[in-house]
């Protein structure tokens, strides 16, 4: 059963996950899965990823067709897995946010669509991806191509991301933004070392980061608009060697999430000058940089409404919810999102065993993703693909 092939595929990658832009074992894997299937396959110059095309023929119609993009991520995480699989990896590296799912599923969906070429009436693009935990290989794959590689320009893209917080097989997405944007804060303040015992005589860094990020949170409570949010998070705080040592520096790096490009244009002028201000009045100078990393993932409200269309007609409209408020997590399928018309989906795969309250999130050592959904992902991802290829068909000239 494809089932059986799929979820045996998803525990092969799930021992051995890879980290960042270059994937060799995970790529291999997929190739392997792909092998004899009637796909146009590339691989990556700068990076690990696969490309596959399959050209659908509808009633022997000769013409090139609509085409629609159906991505899956590959990358895992720095995490040590504690998950009690008996498949867990044990190198340092997990499948963390069920990109193992992701790989497994799509290459469904490119078998299950191979099996149907005669029904398509259209091109389908498979995008294998490194690097979505960072870099960023989103942006690499369409700048190589992704978005052309049947020939001519991408119609209509698909993501399905599974998680562990809501219940098995749900589907979960909204119209609009959908997943924030994220830009990374960095801060480095200069004082003057010297000896913990008379701080006077120094001009103690630690203490002004501390206060940078203090107020880096009364910032977002009173200079942001509360109907736009905005979440920043200290996640590196570095200073420091003894407890009798002020330092001569203290560094911080800050995660930055926003919903618009107006609260990001802002914060990319306001920040860096709030930090420079609290570091000025206590007699130390600051490095700031702000760099915006992923955009905002946008959802057409057409292609979520089709989304929404299809997933209820397979499954019942009580398998699919529409959320009504974005997450504050960031995906780089949100660089697809801008060129393309689309929709990013969630699936929940949260195992039977765990209850709702105790659910870990994505990225949590600990985590576990029931891999029965990997049917339903696979056979999602192919019909979403099949009837946006016939609608476009019937509306593009």
């Amino acid at each position: 059963m494809i089932l059986d092939d799929l979820v045996a595929l998803r525990r092969r990658i799930h021992q051995h996950p890879e980290v960042g832009l270059h994937l060799p074992r995970t790529q291999a894997a997929v190739l392997e899965a792909l092998d004899g299937l009637p796909l146009e396959i590339t691989v990556g110059a700068g990076l690990s990823s696969v490309v596959a095309v399959l050209r659908g023929v509808l009633q022997g119609s000769t013409e090139q067709g609509p085409t629609v993009l159906l991505r899956g991520d590959m990358d895992g995480l720095p995490i040590m897995e504690d998950s009690g699989e008996p498949f867990a990896a044990t190198t340092g590296t997990m499948h963390a946010c069920g990109h193992d799912l992701h790989v497994a599923g799509l290459v469904g969906a490119a078998r299950l669509l191979s099996a149907r070429k005669s029904e398509l009436a259209g091109n389908v693009v498979f995008m294998f991806q490194p690097g979505e935990e960072g870099p960023g290989g989103a942006l690499p794959m369409i700048e190589e191509g992704v978005l052309d590689a049947a020939g001519a320009a991408v119609d209509a893209a698909f993501g399905i991301h599974v998680t562990g917080l809501y219940n098995k097989g749900l589907f979960v997405s909204k119209a609009g933004p959908a997943w924030a944007g994220n830009s990374v804060l960095n801060v480095t303040v200069h004082g003057r070392g010297g000896h913990g015992s008379s701080p006077w005589m120094s001009v103690d860094p630690v203490t002004v980061a501390a206060e940078i990020v203090m107020a880096l949170q009364s910032y977002t409570t009173r200079r942001i608009n509360v109907f736009d949010p905005v979440v920043i998070t200290v996640g590196e705080l570095h200073a420091g060697t003894a407890s009798n040592v002020i330092p001569s520096t203290a560094r911080l790096v800050a995660s930055v999430r926003t919903l618009s490009h107006a609260s990001l244009e802002q914060l990319a002028v306001e920040l860096p000058r709030l930090v420079a201000g609290v570091a000025d009045a206590h007699g130390c100078t600051a490095d700031v940089s702000f760099q915006p990393e992923y955009p905002v993932t946008v959802n057409d409200p057409d292609m979520w409404d089709h989304a929404k269309t299809t997933l209820g007609g397979m499954y019942g409209a009580d398998r699919v919810f529409e959320r009504p408020n974005p997450i504050m997590g960031a995906e780089d399928f949100s660089y697809v999102l801008e060129r393309v018309p689309g929709c990013f989906i969630q699936l929940g795969a949260r195992p039977d065993d765990v209850p709702a309250e105790d659910a870990p999130s994505n990225h949590s050592a600990v985590v576990r993703f029931d891999d029965s959904v990997l049917g339903d992902q696979a056979a999602a991802l192919a019909e979403l693909a099949v009837v946006a290829l016939t609608k476009l068909a019937v509306s593009l000239p």
